[in-house]
């Protein structure tokens, strides 16, 4: 019995589409280690996999002995080959390359799991004919605009974020744990069908917070809680920041002009714009208020297959300048204002329409 979670067709189109843009650019083949991308073309998470994707051909499967069976169960590729050691897969993909003749091959760039550097210096070592080139553009020239499967599984993972958030409002109190706060919201999340889910979980000024579990809630404090839920794969991502207690004026004003950058960017994100041009009315906004040494640039970044994947303002200078296309889906405001009380988030996942549908 297949367990696919959606028709092959969706898969089969998309290693199509994918082959046509490696023809384009006169690549041979692809092998594809990053967790997010041969999930988008496999159809199921897998761990340590090997894609192999010729620019014109079937796919083929590389996985551990003994994983063939349940892996075809979850995906619609027929040619899964089975191996026992890291040296025999290697062997398995120089095979592949010098059996087709293969002289340009593309690796993906990039920093998930499994996609390491030692495996491009083992791959150089072993195909020295081989030009090597990186397809993360090519990948995410198909990934970035979601089609109508993808936005109803982020709309469903929108839901299961939205009733983590309730939780962490109703448990967080002065005492707990950073780390006890994050164990009660995912365990909600996983009942609710997120099978990797991330909770951050902020009592200080950090940007990017895995919970510490001797980082306590203080009275009159804020704690800033951000949530990533996932539904067959594809995440939604939202963020809100709890007042507990009492606090000064400063935060109170902070987190109004942080709520009104928030509408600000929602109103002005409009398809065919480019993010720069929101990016500086947020900026202005800042400087207006007097908020500017606190804000972080980079307003937005895309939602999918990972809870942050390009285009990435907050962290790629270049991805400020493309520009915004309809049916991506965006993490809006995603940086904090960085006060000494800690971090201020209020961040939402939006569908990119004519009129923004919010999913959290």
């Amino acid at each position: 019995m297949i367990s696919l979670r959606a028709p092959r067709e969706i898969f089969e189109k998309r290693v199509q589409k994918f082959q046509s843009i490696l023809r384009e650019n006169n690549v041979d083949g692809a092998v594809i280690r990053a967790l997010s991308t041969f999930t988008y073309f496999t159809g199921t998470r897998w761990l340590r996999p090997s894609l192999l994707i010729p620019s014109e051909g079937e796919p083929t499967v590389l996985v551990v002995e003994g994983e063939a069976e349940e892996f075809k169960r979850r995906s619609w590729i027929d040619d899964v080959v089975e191996y026992q050691d890291a040296e025999s897969l290697m062997a398995m993909v120089v095979s592949w390359i010098k059996s087709n003749g293969y002289k340009r091959v593309g690796l993906e760039f990039s920093v998930e799991r499994d996609a390491y550097l030692l495996f491009y210096k083992v791959f150089k070592r072993l195909n020295p004919q081989v030009e090597v080139v990186d397809i993360l553009d090519y990948t995410f020239q198909l990934r970035m605009v979601k089609d109508e499967w993808e936005k109803e599984n982020i709309r469903k993972a929108g839901r299961i974020a939205n009733k983590g958030m309730k939780l962490a409002g109703e448990v967080i109190s002065p005492g707990m744990s950073e780390l006890e706060i994050a164990s009660e919201v995912g365990h909600l999340l996983t009942k609710e069908g997120s099978e990797d889910p991330k909770v951050y979980v902020s009592t200080t000024p950090r940007v990017h917070a895995e919970p510490f579990r001797d980082a306590y809630v203080k009275k009159d404090s804020i704690v800033t809680v951000v949530i990533g839920a996932d539904y067959n794969n594809y995440y939604a991502n939202m963020a809100r920041t709890f007042v507990v207690g009492e606090v000064n004026k400063e935060v109170r004003r902070a987190m109004q002009v942080k709520e009104r950058a928030y509408e600000l960017a929602i109103r002005e994100t409009k398809p065919d714009k480019k993010f720069i041009e929101i990016e500086k009315k947020i900026a202005e906004l800042y400087r207006h208020e007097r908020f500017e040494e606190y804000y972080i640039k980079g307003y937005t970044h895309s939602v999918g297959l990972l809870i942050e994947e390009p285009p990435i303002t907050t962290i790629v200078v270049a991805h400020r300048f493309w520009k915004i296309m309809r049916d991506m889906v965006l993490a809006i405001v995603h940086p904090p204002l960085m006060l000494p009380e800690g971090a201020i988030k209020h961040e939402d996942t939006f569908i990119v329409e004519d009129e923004m549908e919010k999913v959290t």
